[in-house]
């Protein structure tokens, strides 16, 4: 087991990593979690560190204090320009671009509040497992901006265009119920349980094949794309995991009817 955290400010982002599941827990409690330029940077930081620790298998995101994140920091934006406000925006989908592209699964454990781009971070992750008393907005509107953090895009992807709509334009909030009939929330828990289901989730999947897992998330990521362009990268894909080491293992395994040994080679 390791465990860091980023430096003291506006906010942290503590990182463990135990049997191969990495847990990052933003930690800003008197702001609910929000994203503040400091939070951002460490959350930037740490989920690198997870990408390039070779411990690291699966990655469970999740907020301290009982919130996931309720969004940006607004307190932040009085002084905000077009010119500033972009820079901090690109800043941020780095983020957004790791959680959605990068070969390790990311799974959001979502408790208390996920509001804003506090939702935005979480349909940037593989899967969301919530409280069925979490709650869930992406109501921009009511400050006057538009969904970031890549909303637009992803929760199109995972919703729809008509349902991504109207979680974003109707200015409403759900609970975590609520949520998983829309299909945001993939698995719906009770109060408090979010994060201990999450890393058992992690758990398991961290003993799969992770090659099969990052190129599995390199194909979703490619949508919206042709079935042609699919079928193609299906055929590059496959053909490196038949050469692969792990599938040589869980071939011998299957046959031997014991568990496999994956070594991501």
């Amino acid at each position: 087991m390791n465990a860091t955290a980023a430096p003291e400010g506006q906010g942290t982002v503590h990182k463990t990593v135990v049997d191969g599941v990495g847990t990052l827990v933003l930690d800003y409690p008197r702001r609910r979690n929000a994203l503040s330029l400091t939070l951002r940077e460490a959350l930037h930081d740490r989920l690198v560190d997870l990408l390039e620790d070779p411990d690291c298998r699966v990655i469970v995101l999740t907020g301290a204090a009982g919130c996931f994140c309720s969004g940006g920091d607004i307190s932040t934006m009085e002084q905000v320009t077009p010119i500033s406000g972009r820079k901090r925006l690109q800043r941020i989908h780095r983020v957004i671009r790791l959680l959605w592209s990068c070969e390790k699964p990311v799974i959001a454990a979502v408790e208390g509040w996920s509001a804003g781009a506090g939702t935005a971070l979480a349909a940037a992750c593989d899967i969301i497992v919530a409280a069925r008393d979490a709650r869930f907005a992406c109501n921009f509107a009511k400050i006057g901006l538009m969904p970031d953090l890549g909303a637009a895009y992803t929760l199109v992807q995972r919703l729809g265009a008509g349902r991504a709509k109207y979680l974003m334009m109707a200015g409403q909030e759900f609970d975590g119920a609520a949520a998983e009939k829309l299909g945001l929330v993939d698995v719906l828990t009770a109060p408090g349980a979010a994060l201990e289901t999450a890393q058992a989730l992690a758990a398991g999947m961290s003993t799969l094949a992770p090659l099969s897992l990052g190129l599995t998330k390199a194909m979703v990521a490619r949508m919206p794309a042709s079935l042609d362009a699919m079928l193609a990268a299906e055929v590059d894909a496959q053909a490196v995991l038949f050469a692969s080491e792990d599938f040589a293992e869980g071939r011998a395994a299957f046959m031997a009817k014991r568990a496999p040994r994956f070594q991501a080679r």
